[in-house]
């Protein structure tokens, strides 16, 4: 999938909005970025299908080797779907963190916390001050 779509979080993760039936649906995943600074996972916790997010809490946890991160949601609204082969094959992350390896699908309820969102340049820029 190319990233020229895609909006990215402060907090490493991307999110691709679609329209269905009316209702704006995000579907949700970690920057390949992120996923090459954890390096060796090892346990991906996806959240609950039904779960109510709010944008910048917590939604997950990914853990590698190295550290336990989690996973904010970019976005406030209901998870209707959560990628349940991922845990088992958390390669596919570091093979195709774009398209295979996304996390949940979030039906928004409030898409303010969109404007907060970077573009791909953007969050490229913001990767390479960190460091």
């Amino acid at each position: 999938m190319s990233t020229d779509n895609l909006l990215f979080a402060k907090t490493h993760e991307w999110v691709k909005v679609e329209e269905s039936d009316g209702a704006k649906i995000a579907t949700v995943g970690i920057s390949a970025h992120a996923i090459e600074a954890l390096n060796d996972l090892v346990y991906l916790e996806l959240p609950e299908v039904g779960k109510e997010v709010t944008a910048g809490e917590s939604f997950g946890e990914i853990e590698s080797v190295k550290a336990v991160s989690d996973i904010y949601a970019p976005v406030s609204g209901e998870v209707i779907e959560a990628n349940s082969a991922l845990p088992d094959n958390l390669d596919s992350l570091h093979e195709d963190a774009y398209d295979n390896g996304w996390i949940a699908k979030i039906k928004i309820s409030d898409d303010s916390a969109l404007a907060d969102l970077m573009d791909k340049a953007g969050y490229d820029k913001m990767c390479a001050e960190e460091g």
